[in-house]
């Protein structure tokens, strides 16, 4: 038993599947960014993207299971062959759908279609902005980051997203710290950013740093790897793991491959049954019910604190964009 179900245990606070809701779909590891906190290691030099057999299986299975929301990541997700098929085929069967958005693919020009196409077909947008900061954001995600960032915010605003659509924004922390109150943040955020630049949103998500590629590789040299651990694992709040995201998802990779998370998808733990791997055409919602949820030291990053998950915060509780 790892020392994350030992928690559980001791707590009294057992982690089952509840009803299936999600199917996120990892379309590959191919971006047009470079992010020091990326835990699935994606950046422009990566090749492992779906082939156009695995994306056909999956539309299928969506076609016949018609999950309540099919949520679409990457890398760049957009940047995928079969992202506007994935997008369609959800919202024929009446899925809500999920672009998780990284802005700055917005202009580029060849997605510079995103903010009308996305808004004709009634897709949210989760969109990362790690702060309303010039220099925060740029020293995260990249020099230039911020300024295209809030080009493409400006772009979806004029499409209707933060009014009539639902925008969401992502804030990351800087470093090795938990994220703030998401309540307290998300109205820093939206007085911020009206006031400076004149954008709307509906919501924001404050999601922690998982120890994972990146973020993991520089704790370890920065020597905060130890820390970074015993903090997530003192900061574990039983009242979160009801609202985590591994009971509700089936979330797969580029392959088809059935994980509980996107975070045990980068550590490669997929589902197996009877020793063999898992592909998302091998299970059904019911099947997977079946399922025991794995788990690994990573999970306190999820229960730290007011929790954390694709969803932002599990538990709602100085702002100002902390390092």
């Amino acid at each position: 038993m790892n020392p994350f179900q030992e928690k559980l245990q001791q707590e009294g606070v057992p982690l089952i599947r509840g009803r299936f809701e999600t199917l996120q779909i990892n379309v590959g590891r191919k971006c047009n960014q470079t992010c020091t906190h990326c835990h699935v290691d994606a950046g422009p030099h990566r090749t492992e993207m779906m082939t156009e057999e695995v994306a056909h299986k999956v539309g299928a299975w969506i076609l016949e299971h018609k999950p309540k929301t099919v949520d679409i990541t990457g890398g760049a997700p957009e940047i995928s062959e079969f992202f506007k098929y994935f997008v369609e085929t959800a919202r024929s069967v009446g899925s809500h759908v999920i672009d998780r958005n990284n802005l700055t693919i917005i202009e580029t020009k060849s997605h510079s279609y995103l903010p009308g196409y996305l808004a004709e077909h009634a897709v949210e947008v989760v969109a990362s902005l790690p702060c309303y900061l010039e220099d925060n954001v740029d020293g995260q995600r990249g020099d230039g980051v911020f300024q295209k960032s809030i080009s493409a915010l400006k772009k979806l605003n004029a499409a209707g997203y933060g009014t009539r659509l639902p925008l969401t924004l992502v804030y990351n922390p800087i470093g090795a710290n938990l994220p703030p109150n998401q309540e307290e943040l998300e109205a820093d955020y939206k007085v911020e950013l009206e006031r400076r630049y004149g954008i709307v949103f509906t919501r924001l998500f404050a999601i922690t740093n998982l120890p994972i590629a990146r973020f993991a590789v520089e704790l370890r040299e920065n020597g905060q790897w130890n820390d970074y651990m015993e903090l997530l694992a003192n900061s574990f709040n039983p009242t979160t793991v009801d609202g985590l995201m591994c009971r509700s998802t089936i979330n797969i990779g580029y392959e088809g491959e059935v994980f509980d998370c996107d975070f045990n998808q980068m550590l490669r733990m997929q589902q197996r049954a009877g020793g063999k791997p898992l592909f998302l055409w091998d299970v059904t919602p019911q099947s997977m019910g079946m399922q025991s949820i794995l788990t690994a030291n990573h999970c306190f990053g999820c229960t730290a604190g007011h929790g954390s998950s694709c969803t932002g915060s599990l538990e709602p509780a100085s702002s100002a964009c902390p390092g």
